[in-house]
């Protein structure tokens, strides 16, 4: 004990915090950026070689958001789990398996499942990595580095949507599972080295204390995220499958992948950024704004600069809109900001469940996504009409 005591560093060094940061990012480019997002690329390549329907894709993706509601809500309720290091290293290994084994068969029941466990291990480890990063940056006096963590998201797309297309003309689509499986054990192994250097940081002695807290504040706050994972989604899951049966554009379909991923990893310092100038509600209606305007011009789009636009617009909000909403919940209740952010969390979880569901189903009888992107930009609306109606954010 005493050795271990000895080897701890002052709380202000910046190169720990560093490499506990890199290590958080490495962990969210794996369970978050290939883990949960890749299917998006894949979904295409499944769809030609086994005629997968949308209806199907659909419910695929909607198990694994399912999946990602349960996981947020037993870290809401049983938080103290979270501590248990069976807990967070059996959740990485469902995360790496049921990436790795969704080439290995062609069941639908077997893809179903792990499809929800991986969801139920992303939500773990996403609110785990967030929670450990944060706390040892606030420790080293770099918490205003935090909104480079979620930026993994983000390099976590854009690998997949470069590397997919190598692995496809490889090896199919079962390949592309295999090859984005095998990058995610790799970097998995690397994110765990550098954050074990957070043990090396003196812990926070300071007790806790428990507070009784209400969620009212964050009603509205919490409805406007549930309206953004119902409308979002839709783009998340179907835009590579979309552009895909685009005359014309079907070369340019695992890249604009690539582009939601370059356009997210720096969206989630840009935009708490752009809050702190103009106001957070007023940077959430933005973002509303933008993402809702991509999605409108994906309705038929055709050319390269239309599906540019969609892609980026797309990926330079998603993760920024992540952002501003947790840090709101948290400004709202800092007694509780865990509470806060698994209750805006499964909000948000439940639109994700049934965006691609609905949208897989009315794609498959209207032949078209046409009508589930209009659903899906009202959704966005009514996300901007909440946040408009919410009178809990400061004035700028």
């Amino acid at each position: 004990m005493h050795a271990q005591t000895t080897k701890q560093v002052k709380h202000n060094d910046p190169r720990i915090a560093l490499k506990v940061l890199l290590g958080g990012m490495l962990g969210l480019v794996v369970v978050m950026g290939i883990g949960r997002f890749c299917y998006t690329p894949i979904l295409p390549l499944m769809q030609r070689d086994l005629g997968l329907s949308n209806s199907l894709a659909g419910w695929l993706a909607g198990l694994n958001y399912c999946g990602y509601l349960l996981g947020a809500v037993v870290c809401a309720l049983r938080p103290g789990l979270l501590e248990h290091r069976l807990i967070t290293g059996g959740s990485l290994l469902v995360s790496l398996a049921t990436t790795v084994f969704m080439g290995a068969t062609v069941s639908v029941f077997w893809w179903g499942l792990m499809r929800l466990l991986g969801g139920v291990a992303t939500a773990i480890l996403f609110i785990v990595i967030s929670a450990e990063v944060a706390g040892t940056l606030v420790r080293c006096g770099r918490s205003h580095w935090l909104g480079f963590l979620f930026a993994g998201v983000g390099l976590g797309i854009a690998l997949s949507g470069l590397l997919v297309p190598v692995f496809d003309a490889i090896s199919g689509w079962q390949g592309s599972w295999y090859g984005m499986g095998g990058l995610a054990v790799a970097l998995a192994a690397v994110g765990l080295w550098l954050g074990r250097q957070r043990n090396l940081v003196q812990p926070d002695r300071a007790g806790k204390t428990v507070a009784r807290v209400s969620l009212e504040k964050i009603y509205l706050l919490a409805a406007a995220y549930f309206f953004e994972g119902l409308g979002y989604i839709v783009t998340a899951t179907f835009l590579v499958a979309m552009i895909t049966v685009t005359p014309g554009l079907e070369t340019l379909a695992p890249y604009s992948w690539v582009a939601v991923g370059c356009a997210a990893a720096p969206s989630t310092v840009a935009w708490p950024l752009l809050a702190r100038r103009i106001g957070s509600r007023q940077a959430l209606l933005l973002a509303y704004l933008v993402q809702g305007s991509g999605i409108l011009v994906s309705i038929g789009a055709d050319s390269v600069v239309a599906v540019l636009y969609a892609a980026v617009t797309f990926g330079g909000t998603f993760m920024g809109i992540v952002a501003l909403t947790l840090a709101e919940g948290n400004r709202r209740m800092p007694a509780a900001g865990g509470l806060a952010a698994a209750f805006l969390t499964a909000s948000f979880s439940v639109g994700q469940i049934f965006g691609p569901i609905i949208a897989g189903i009315l794609a498959d009888v209207r032949q078209g996504f046409d009508v589930p992107l209009l659903l899906a930009t009202a959704c966005i609306v009514l996300a901007g009409v909440a946040v408009v109606l919410d009178r809990g954010f400061q004035r700028s």
